[in-house]
């Protein structure tokens, strides 16, 4: 059988034919050797009849898979791991997949640079965007499958594992800690996160739901860099809607790292982004914003990644505007003026994959928001949004779905061709007035 592609722009990721409805990974690390030694159950439901199973898995070696408890051949195929079932699988139903797996894991270095599990100096980073989950858990590696996940985690003695979700339990042997975490809400699989460090944990509320974790002795420029999230919150809550998550985590790596990292209820940082100033702010303004566009509300389809990037650019502009640093309309302008100067020869609504990751993708897409707030009035343009977050909360989302829903909220406004003009011809439109 050949795997039909799911998505033009990761070819090779993510299969049509199943989901994954939860993952459990235990892990077990050993930091000196970067050796991992894995087991994963995967509940496995059929979209459509099936025979066998393609999983993304990068770099490690499946040592032994069972499914329904039956021991099962694994064979590799255009860049995946195939396992056969014991018999034909019928769409819409349930099955089980269990794998041994281990080696030494690394990054995957392709078109978007190096993604997936990284050495840092002491410890591990792992970079999930776009195509980094499978260097270390096997899985059906695409933003339009979401599950629920468990994690544990049993590293060395005086490391800390910060993962998504919830903190269940920490015990400790004589060499060894095992952490396990719950991810409760559905998660995409790039979403997903393994973060080993000499970590400690500050809380910045009583409530634990803004916790950062850093090396010892970072405490002060910590908290002075993450001063303002609280305020952060406030606004983006009253701009988006709730916060979507239980709590939300920022790790600070004792490395220097080129740009901060979203994962899901948690954001990673170098030791490079802890400053006061603007710079640093608006990164911390975007991870942030990502809780929301991008991990709650995640594009079906890579193509649609302005609805990440586009949301989480102009949401540094709202929290300028309303943290009284700079109003919004000159950082669109500063915004456009910068395009004006770059070549206008980009989609943005389908920017192709190499290209996803384009800054003008960011600005473009932020740029388009700002003249659709330019258009509604901005009582209209934020209930628009909340309701947006609201409506899709937790659940995927494409350039079509948004198109519809600001049709019900913009009546008298031309919202097709704003759209058109913004996403999809190349020219770049004039200043929104």
């Amino acid at each position: 059988m050949h795997h039909r592609i799911l998505d033009e722009y990761t070819k090779h990721y993510g299969s049509p034919t199943y989901t994954v409805e939860h993952y459990d990974v235990n892990l077990v690390v050993k930091l000196a050797s970067n050796h991992l030694d894995g087991r994963a159950m995967l509940r496995i439901r059929a979209l459509e009849d099936l025979n066998e199973i393609p999983l993304n898995l990068n770099g490690l070696k499946i040592i032994k898979a069972t499914c329904q408890g039956r021991k099962v051949s694994v064979s590799k195929k255009h860049h995946r791991v195939v396992i056969s079932t014991p018999s034909r699988i019928k769409a819409g139903d349930h099955i089980e997949l269990n794998l041994r797996y281990g080696g030494n894991p690394s990054v995957d270095n392709g078109q978007w640079g190096e993604v997936g599990w990284e050495e840092l100096t002491d410890g591990i980073l792992v970079s999930g965007q776009p195509v980094g989950a499978s260097t270390w858990f096997p899985c059906n590696d695409h933003p339009s499958h979401k599950s629920s996940y468990r994690f544990e985690v049993s590293t060395d003695a005086g490391y800390r594992v910060v993962a998504n979700g919830d903190l269940i339990s920490h015990s400790r042997s004589a060499s060894r800690n095992t952490w396990v975490y719950e991810q409760r809400e559905p998660m995409a699989t790039y979403l997903a996160t393994l973060q080993i460090g000499r970590y400690i944990e500050i809380a910045f509320d009583r409530g634990h739901h803004l916790l950062a974790y850093s090396v010892p002795g970072n405490d002060l420029p910590v908290r002075g860099a993450f001063a303002k999230q609280s305020q952060m919150a406030e606004i983006f809550e009253r701009k988006f809607g709730p916060y979507p998550f239980e709590n939300y985590k920022i790790v600070v790596v004792d490395d220097e790292l080129e740009i901060p990292l979203e994962a899901q209820g948690m954001s990673i940082f170098g030791r490079n982004h802890l400053s006061l100033e603007w710079e640093a702010q608006r990164l911390i303004a975007h991870e942030f914003a990502h809780q929301w566009f991008g991990n709650s509300l995640t594009p079906s389809r890579w193509k649609d990644i302005w609805l990440n990037e586009g949301f989480a650019c102009f949401s540094e502009w709202v929290y300028s505007e309303h943290a009284g640093v700079m109003p919004i309309e000159q950082r669109a302008r500063a915004a456009w003026e910068k395009l004006k100067s770059l070549p206008q020869d980009l989609q943005i609504g389908d920017p192709g994959p190499k290209d996803m990751f384009d800054d003008r993708v960011y600005k473009r897409g932020a740029l388009t928001l700002y003249a659709l707030l330019t258009a509604l009035g901005e009582k209209a343009f934020y209930e628009m949004l909340r309701d947006w977050t609201a409506s899709y909360q937790h659940s995927s989302v494409d350039t079509k779905k948004f198109t519809k829903h600001l049709k019900k909220h913009a009546s008298g406004v031309d919202v097709d061709q704003i759209l058109q003009s913004w996403l999809t011809d190349l020219e770049l439109p004039g200043f929104p007035a």
